[in-house]
């Protein structure tokens, strides 16, 4: 409706511009926005305000001069008004409102889908945590987030492709490796000092165990230098299964895995490297390589090869990022803990140094999470390195609330999970209330089946008997549903979804606690019974976005 709206106030412009009755010919970008109070229209515009300056003329006069061509569109509007110093206010014919519930029902599964990505290309990269320990809640909200940007812009026309980084190059594999092999001896009645610096989690000793099931003793004897390149292997590989099999779990299927250590292998470091400094980007200084990060808004140069040789990890993501570019994607997505943010404009400055606009590189940033209990703050972490995990926290409260509860919030804010709310099934737990929502729906379609009063022929119903305020209120919002869609496909904002999701449910409840939907006047329980099953459509498709299920009976 708004789309239809705005292209009636470009073509009322034009004609002002036509006959003269205006003369800058300039078209601003009209803004068409839904009133906070429903008696101010069903949307409003400030573009006579806009155009005072251009035109020389008082904001009001240039708003008469518009509604005077705007409202003889009988067919659209019902109404078309002047508020304050210049806003038109429109309100919509109600027939067309009605009629919009048809279009629900015909798109069905597909209502909500859009063109706005026109095949672009998208990779979003996400959770790529190092293959060095389980998935903790951190790492869950990213995985959320990285999954329903996915879903979300593959329904808005991207094409799109989920990726995780594999971080198995580096310091970090060689720690894994010795912390591994050193529980293994100790395991094994070979004590050995444990440092600080090796990972303290129990989890490090169920790999050791894993392997003495499986090799026994053999590596004991082994020299600790030869031994810890094995253990970093197989020790790596036994957390990635684990990482991918609570992703799974979580209802996170990535299409790539990609392995930081083959960019080294393949050579595509050093190519990388050396295309930057052809290029002038990288520059040599006291015998280490350095990367002009300041021309692109860093406050310093950043190191790329030490002067010992060793690369930084900077290295790693200028190959790896070239190797995307290269894989023809149009945008790149990175889904980052929000204590990256300092790193930005350094890989912005990648971006650019291979040749591509900035804004090819999107970053979306996720805070911290911290746990609770009825309000109650949760020890995270301790000293001896035990966290709480993703696995633990979805199998105390379930997928289904556990990706809710991350997306509820701005993924660059802090977020507050409670796990005592997630599991209370009452109108209190958000996710229950939307699924509730839907669940009721389906029940009274059960019971209209059981009374065989289930219309066969939805596009037969007569319409007009939807005139209650809370009917109307329902229809307009159902109708805001493919805009929502765009709008946080386009800004990386899932949480544009569990709101929506939020106040549709809202809205229903209150129609459902006033209304009765099957009575005796056979033409509204009909009519009602479409307006449910279009709520229950768009309740679905929202929840399907954000992984979230749609259950039938609750």
């Amino acid at each position: 409706m708004k789309k239809a709206l705005l292209g009636h106030v470009r073509q009322c412009l034009e004609t002002c511009y036509t006959d003269g009755t205006l003369s800058s010919g300039i078209v601003p970008e009209i803004v068409i926005e839904v009133p906070t109070h429903a008696e101010h229209g069903d949307f409003a515009t400030n573009v006579a305000m806009q155009l005072a300056k251009p035109e020389k003329k008082a904001p009001r006069q240039i708003a008469e001069i518009l509604v005077n061509i705007l409202k003889n569109n009988s067919e659209l509007f019902e109404k078309v008004e002047i508020a304050g110093p210049g806003f038109i206010n429109f309100f919509i014919n109600k027939s067309l409102w009605r009629d919009s519930l048809k279009s629900i029902v015909l798109a069905g599964d597909d209502y909500g889908k859009g063109t706005a990505g026109k095949g672009k290309k998208v990779q979003v990269e996400f959770v790529s945590a190092n293959p060095t320990g389980p998935l903790h809640i951190g790492h869950g909200r990213g995985a959320a987030t990285g999954d329903a940007v996915a879903s979300i812009l593959t329904a808005a026309g991207f094409e799109v492709e989920r990726e995780y980084y594999i971080n198995d190059a580096g310091n970090q594999m060689d720690t894994l490796g010795k912390s591994v092999y050193l529980r293994y001896c100790e395991l094994l009645g070979k004590p050995a000092e444990f440092p600080e610096k090796c990972y303290q989690g129990d989890y490090i000793k169920d790999i050791a165990r894993d392997l003495i099931t499986k090799f026994g003793s053999r590596y004991l004897d082994t020299p600790e230098d030869e031994s810890i390149p094995v253990f970093s292997r197989l020790g790596g590989d036994i957390i990635l299964q684990g990482i991918k099999q609570d992703l799974e779990d979580f209802g996170v299927v990535h299409n790539t895995w990609f392995s930081e250590q083959t960019l080294f292998d393949s050579g595509k470091v050093d190519e990388a490297i050396s295309q930057m400094q052809q290029n002038g980007f990288i520059y040599e200084n006291e015998g280490a390589l350095w990367f002009r990060t300041t021309d692109f808004g860093d406050d310093k140069d950043r190191v790329v090869v030490r002067s010992n040789g060793v690369t930084t990890y900077f290295a790693s993501d200028i190959a790896y990022h070239k190797e995307k570019y290269q894989r023809g994607f149009d945008w790149v997505i990175d889904v980052w803990g929000a204590d990256h943010h300092g790193y930005v404009p350094r890989l912005k400055g990648i971006v650019q140094g291979l040749g591509r606009d900035a804004d090819d590189l999107k970053i979306i940033l996720v805070q911290l999470v911290s746990l609770m209990r009825d309000g109650v703050p949760v020890a995270m972490s301790t000293r001896s390195g035990e966290f709480v995990t993703l696995k633990e926290v979805v199998d105390e409260v379930g997928r289904d609330a556990a990706r809710y509860f991350f997306l509820m919030r701005r993924s660059d804010s802090q977020l507050d999970f409670d796990l005592e709310l997630a599991k209370r099934q009452s109108t209190e737990n958000p996710v229950y209330y939307v699924q509730y929502a839907h669940a009721r729906i389906c029940s009274i379609f059960e019971t209209a089946t059981e009374r065989s009063i289930t219309p066969e022929d939805f596009s037969k119903i007569p319409l007009g008997k939807l005139d209650a305020p809370e009917e109307m209120a329902l229809i307009k919002f159902l109708g805001q549903f493919p805009e929502v869609v765009e709008g946080s496909a386009l800004n990386f904002e899932p949480h544009r979804i569990t709101y929506y999701l939020q106040e549709l449910a809202g809205l229903f409840h209150s129609f459902y606690n006033k209304h009765r939907v099957i009575g005796e006047d056979p033409e509204l329980s009909a009519a009602r019974l479409l307006l449910l099953k279009c709520t229950a459509q768009t309740l679905k498709n929202g929840l399907l976005l954000l992984g979230v299920s749609a259950p039938e009976r609750m």
